[in-house]
């Protein structure tokens, strides 16, 4: 058996690491007591989380800490060791596979890679899904695919192969596709990494205006700074050491409010010991 004793972190968490959202906002994930692990390494516990529709919800830690890891259990790609990940009233991990199946076509996913197929024009790349789901007929699909790159600033772009692009290009192009099926929640895995600051602030502003524009929530995983302030209504912060989350807020909230040296360390870039 594994051992998830409260061992694992010395430092407890107080009332001001934990920052809450409105309670009249509607939930659209709730995560309750998550124990993620590999094997028999525990990488975080008693994850507990609420995202609200139309927010914009970032999780944040060191590396190692385990974010991706747990956006791969809120998208259906890893199945946690303990613990719930609901949509609405719908418990996804106790589900049978068609329920799972139709909550993911509520998901759109940029992963960090951006995950587009070299072999397909960005086109193709965007109007895969909608081949695969939503059945519409030739004219309609284009009209659309080709809507879902201009969103993203792409329009003209459609017969363009993903190797001819940039960084950021490829980023939108892979947002355009996370879009492709007009999903109530994205999921966003470090959609800065890699980019130079002027086209991460692009991102940003896009990923902004896309949620004002659809009302589609936000989850996001990243470790920039920028990204962080700029786009975090609530989140999340886990911590590889405690291998437990060690505060709730948001990134500005918590720089404001949180104690704890470890989210202060992050927040401010500055080494920990400083604050110890």
């Amino acid at each position: 058996m594994i051992s998830v004793g409260t061992s694992l972190c010395q430092t407890e968490v107080d009332e001001s690491m934990v920052l809450h959202q409105p309670a009249h906002s509607e939930v659209v994930v709730e995560v309750e007591r998550l124990l993620m692990a590999y094997g028999r390494r525990v990488i975080q516990r008693e994850v507990s989380f609420r995202v609200r529709r139309g927010k914009i919800f970032v999780i944040m830690g060191g590396s190692g800490s385990g974010k991706s890891t747990l956006l791969r259990h809120l998208i259906g790609l890893q199945r946690p060791l303990a613990g719930h990940v609901r949509y609405g009233a719908t418990d996804y991990w106790a589900s049978p596979p068609e329920v799972q199946a139709r909550l993911r076509r509520r998901f759109g996913v940029l992963f960090q890679s951006s995950a587009l197929f070299s072999a397909m024009s960005l086109f193709e790349n965007v109007a895969l899904p909608l081949r695969l789901y939503a059945r519409l007929p030739e004219p309609e699909l284009r009209q659309l695919v080709r809507h879902k790159l201009a969103l993203v600033g792409l329009q003209g772009f459609e017969d363009y192969d993903p190797s001819a692009l940039s960084g950021g290009m490829r980023k939108r192009a892979g947002l355009a596709r996370a879009m492709a099926l007009d999903p109530e929640i994205l999921f966003l895995d470090e959609p800065s990494a890699g980019l130079d600051p002027i086209s991460s602030r692009r991102l940003d502003d896009l990923v902004l205006r896309l949620r004002d524009e659809t009302g589609a929530s936000v989850v996001i995983v990243s470790h920039e700074l920028p990204s962080l302030f700029a786009l975090g209504d609530d989140g999340i912060f886990l911590d590889a050491e405690c291998r437990r989350p060690i505060a709730q807020g948001s990134p500005r909230e918590l720089l404001e409010h949180c104690r704890h040296p470890t989210v202060q360390a992050f927040l401010r870039r500055e080494p920990a010991e400083r604050h110890g």
